[in-house]
């Protein structure tokens, strides 16, 4: 292919020929040949991760520890996808981009919870591991399995390509789970802890605190008040525009390449100054043996054909029964009067005697005549308006012995996939959310804390469908799990800091205060969960700079939804705490 496309470039700088290129094997090309830069992103956010873990950490030593950590569970998952019979397509080869994010993001947790104990006191990074570890280790098994449970439920969409992705996301985050909660320990305890370094940690908490202490104003019911009513009205906002959410693809062109890419510029000429395109969809006209020698039969189908030709976004259609007029004049020394369909059964044999089963225009007993409809594009307007005329139509003249079924071509696949989508993207949400809440429930034992982790998610979610509609990015197949994924993943930073809060019984449950309690855990926590969240952003922000248009979708949306995910459990959370908790910390319920 490669060799074929260099041929064709070279004949369009020397020939006054233009020549475009169009067809499966092609765009598979140029897919492979953009999933092949993605190692050029991999290397570009992990040198900028280990550049902001440096600055966080102030330790060569633990930010080799963590990277290493973070490079084991990629191995391990590239290692158990391979051993299980899978491998990576390029929708599903961004996903150890996330898994490693994931795990740089909860070995910084980690070594917050570490840090925290050497400034408090502990002798080594022995026993501030141990005590680090004591605290971290119901939320952080907690955010991880809520991180592999949302993953986990994008496999109830029945989409092949999807399931292997939530399989491959899957086992990602169940080796983070061994490398960080496990071997991460137990490589920070061989680390030394010098004076300096510990003077060097103070400096940091004690250069922050100030921020922090402001930040932590918004659990007052005052500034919570603010923040509660900006949410409402981003709800308003999200819900408006989540609305106008469209199913499918909202561009023409191969929706996997850019528009302003060769393959689709190639594709917009050729639709534009011909009747045919890439764009196909195949309506499978059943009906009984030998039906093309059935004038009832090849009459409905030629109506269809008509009425087809006449619908808007189809460019041309080809069936057996035009096919079988033209014939028919050809009979007829070609006079335009005979270009009918005959009625006499002997003389409509004649017509289509001639046209092969290679045509693809009906099988060897005629019991089957697919109609072929070439469309303009195959944007989700588009598919529905053609999908639902098939649909008026068979239900207006179909009958038992004739039906006209839906449908083949990759405008076919599409209209499926459009519909499968459609049915799953509630479902899945519902079934994240409630395995997350499930989770909430079991770790905090808190009704009213788990609100104020999941309420804020919820709101992130139903902004990430407004986003979706304000940049023109339809819900489809390599969009629909990206909210379920920003959900798992985005639910780590209310646990992280909700368990910081409990963490400080003097300040919380003993009728302090509550924004003094979360004034307390962000001075220890802030910096690790603000980096978390730029980790993480990251982590996933250059495969906007992709060549492939989904993988730039899904680069957006995921920034996105842990940008705002971590605002939202920053400064949303504990203005609902504020209200949902009162002045005194209601831990239990």
């Amino acid at each position: 292919r490669n060799r074929f496309a260099g041929s064709v470039d070279v004949v369009v700088e020397t020939s006054p020929v233009d020549v475009h290129m169009i067809g499966f094997a092609k765009v598979i090309g140029d897919i492979a040949q953009g999933a092949g830069r993605v190692l050029i992103f991999f290397i570009v956010a992990f040198a900028i991760t280990a550049l902001f873990l440096y600055v966080y950490s102030s330790s060569f030593r633990l930010t080799v520890t963590v990277l290493a950590c973070s490079l084991v569970a990629v191995i391990w998952q590239l290692g158990a996808l391979s051993a299980l019979g899978f491998g990576i397509d390029p929708m599903g080869i961004l996903v150890p981009f996330l898994v490693f994010a994931i795990a740089v993001s909860h070995g910084v947790q980690m070594i917050t919870s570490v840090r925290a104990e050497l400034i408090g006191g502990a002798e080594d990074a022995l026993i501030a591991t141990r005590m680090g570890c004591r605290r971290l280790i119901v939320p952080g098994v907690v955010a991880l399995l809520s991180d592999t449970v949302g993953f986990m439920t994008i496999l109830l969409i029945k989409i092949q390509v999807i399931r292997e992705m939530a399989i491959t996301a899957s086992l990602g985050v169940a080796t983070i789970i061994l490398t960080n909660l496990v071997l991460l320990p137990v490589l920070v305890t061989y680390l030394t802890v010098t004076d300096d370094y510990r003077a060097k940690l103070r400096a940091r908490v004690e250069m922050t605190a100030g921020l922090w202490r402001r930040v932590a104003r918004v659990a007052e019911r005052g500034p919570a008040t603010v923040v509660v009513a900006v949410a409402l009205v981003l709800l308003v906002f999200g819900a408006w525009k989540a609305r106008d959410i469209k199913i499918g693809d909202l561009h023409s062109g191969v929706p996997e390449l850019r528009s302003d890419s060769r393959y689709n510029i190639d594709t917009a000429v050729i639709t534009e100054k011909f009747s045919i395109g890439v764009d196909i969809l195949s309506v499978i006209v059943e009906t009984k043996e030998e039906g093309c020698i059935d004038y009832d039969v090849m009459d409905t189908v030629d109506r269809f054909e008509w009425h087809m030709r006449n619908v808007p976004g189809v460019q041309s259609v080809i069936a057996l029964p035009g096919i079988a007029r033209i014939l028919n004049s050809g009979w007829n020394e070609g006079a335009p009067s005979f270009r009918v369909l005959p009625r006499n059964q002997s003389v409509l044999v004649q017509s289509v005697a001639y046209v092969p089963t290679s045509t693809g225009l009906l099988n060897e007993d005629c019991s089957v005549m697919p109609v072929m409809m070439f469309t303009a594009d195959h944007k989700a307007e588009t598919i529905e308006t053609i999908v639902a005329e098939v649909k008026a139509f068979n239900a207006e003249f179909g009958r038992e012995d004739l039906q006209f079924r839906l449908a083949t071509g990759n405008v076919g696949v599409m209209a499926a996939t459009n519909e499968a989508v459609s049915a799953a993207q509630f479902p899945m949400l519902i079934y994240v959310f409630s395995a997350i809440i499930l989770l909430c429930l079991i770790g905090f034992r808190s009704l009213r804390g788990t609100l104020c982790v999941v309420i804020p998610l919820a709101l992130v979610s139903l902004l990430a469908y407004a986003l979706m509609t304000l940049l023109e990015i339809g819900l489809k197949v390599s969009t629909l799990p990206v909210v379920a994924l920003g959900v798992g993943i985005g639910v780590d930073y209310g646990i992280y800091i909700y368990s910081r809060i409990l963490n400080y019984p003097g300040y919380y449950r003993k009728g302090r205060p509550l924004h003094e309690a979360y004034a307390r855990a962000l001075t220890v926590a802030g910096n690790g969960v603000l980096f978390t969240g730029v980790t993480l952003a990251v982590g996933v922000c250059t495969w906007i700079f992709s060549p492939l248009k989904f993988q730039a979708d899904m680069g957006i949306l995921l920034t996105f939804m842990f940008l705002v995910n971590m605002l939202g459990a920053l400064f949303l959370l504990p203005a609902l705490a504020a209200f949902l908790l009162g002045r005194q910390g209601e831990e239990t319920e």
